[in-house]
């Protein structure tokens, strides 16, 4: 029994030692994971410009179709943003209209079923009526927004007026609904609509911009109000409905002529801002095109951003990094101390000619006032007449790549490109394409 103790004793004692040897062995390396090259960071893409309209009506307010029919359009038609701008109001909560209170109603409703199907068009009865629930924006935004390719920035148009006179501001990437406030003047109910939004930018720290829309329809704002609004920084020198009158008349400036006084005189006189100009659409009907009607696909704005997002959109606005446009288009605007540069995307048959407009500042900018006699036979003020110095012609060039050399004599230097090709849905007759650089300082 000893002798079976002894042994299995001595075999215990071999199995230990053989296991302390072991684990004193040096391992084997861990095998190293395998090499994945860091990630290239997503800035590094180059800046393109994005086609976008941020003047848009629906049935959210006087517009006649639908807001996802109306996003569907702009998609279709190579839009990579848009902004729904109702009348003091955003595209939330619930809101049923009628289906069938017009034949154009009743045409909207039709072709909404055939597109978006009876699971997702929403009837009711009310009072014997039946009614059609209009989808809010975060409702519908699941089905057109796609990242690189489209976007949809909440807006409103902050609809007021002043003696009767309309004031309407657009404001984009709004997060909460404004409701206008009254000025004293007309420049006063400018300014506080615009600070209202500046302050909710404040507030949400989300980036957002306003802009004053159509200043010639109804005559609402003149370049001495443009020109004194400090807060102004963006306006529309072009706009798609018919009433807007953009080419003025015999006694009112057209909006380039009011877009060249007011920076003539804000640079010149106020030490105030440039203010930028903007191509919109501002439509309303969607069943019918042709002059006379509120269509979409008439102006819109080229923004130059590396990346499609509404943070993206609203800095590069804000820098000037934007032309706008009625069909011309641009692949480059580059400045330098010395130069403007355009190159001009030409299309065959179509001929270019680009005014280089510029007020130098030694210009006369004294203002001469002027009055207009209203349907009633009262007398008005109208934007005052100035001299031909103030936004003229400095140099013209037709070739594909214009280029400006400045002098150091220019309070700003802005260029508009003519085509010959006519304007396939013209805001009034006889309407090429044309596109607008954005005024820059030498």
């Amino acid at each position: 029994m000893n002798a079976l103790r002894t042994v299995a004793a001595l075999i215990l004692t071999g199995v230990v030692l053989a296991l302390a040897v072991a684990f004193q062995q040096p391992r084997s390396p861990e095998p190293a994971p395998p090499h994945h090259p860091a990630p290239a960071p997503l800035t590094t893409a180059p800046p393109r410009y994005w086609k976008g309209n941020l003047h848009t009506h629906t049935l959210w307010s006087d517009g006649d179709d639908f807001p996802e029919m109306v996003v569907e359009w702009y998609k279709q038609h190579g839009y990579n943003f848009l902004s729904l701008t109702e009348h003091n109001v955003l595209a939330e909560g619930s809101r049923w209209v009628a289906a069938d209170s017009s034949p154009t109603r009743q045409l909207a409703v039709r072709k909404y079923l055939r597109r978006f199907g009876e699971r997702w068009v929403e009837f009711r009865q009310q009072n014997g009526q039946s009614q059609v629930r209009l989808k809010p924006l975060a409702e519908f935004r699941p089905l057109v927004d796609e990242p690189g390719r489209f976007l949809l920035i909440p807006g409103e148009e902050i609809t007021h007026s002043f003696a009767k006179r309309p004031i309407h501001i657009n404001a984009i990437n709004l997060r909460d609904p404004i409701q206008p406030i009254d000025g004293q003047d007309a420049i006063e109910t400018i300014r506080v609509n615009l600070r209202q939004v500046a302050q909710q930018r404040a507030k949400t720290h989300q980036v957002m911009i306003a802009f004053l829309n159509h200043p010639n329809f109804g005559w609402g704002v003149r370049a001495e109000e443009m020109l004194k609004a400090e807060e102004l920084r963006f306006f529309e020198v072009y706009n798609g409905h018919p009433a807007v009158r953009n080419y003025g008349d015999a006694h009112h400036a057209s909006t380039e002529r009011v877009w060249d006084i007011t920076l003539a005189r804000r640079l010149g006189q106020y030490k105030l801002s440039i203010v930028y100009g903007l191509a919109t659409d501002d439509s309303h009907g969607y069943h019918q095109f042709g002059i006379g009607q509120v269509n979409p696909g008439r102006g819109w704005v080229m923004v130059k951003a590396p990346v499609l997002t509404p943070e993206n959109i609203v800095k590069a606005l804000e820098a000037g990094d934007f032309y706008a446009t009625t069909g011309v288009l641009l692949d480059t605007i580059d400045r330098d101390e010395k130069q403007l540069h355009l190159t001009i995307r030409t299309e065959p048959g179509v001929r270019y000619t680009t005014q280089f407009i510029a007020t130098m500042k030694d210009a006369d900018l004294t203002a001469t006032p002027k009055t207009f006699k209203d349907k009633s036979g009262a007398e008005v003020p109208v934007t005052s007449d100035y001299s031909p110095a103030i936004g003229q012609v400095v140099a013209t060039s037709t070739a594909a790549n214009p280029r400006y050399t400045f002098t150091g004599k220019e309070l700003y230097v802005r260029a508009k490109i003519i085509s010959t090709k006519p304007h396939p849905n013209p805001y009034a007759d006889g309407d090429v394409e044309v596109a607008w650089t954005q005024p820059v300082v030498p």
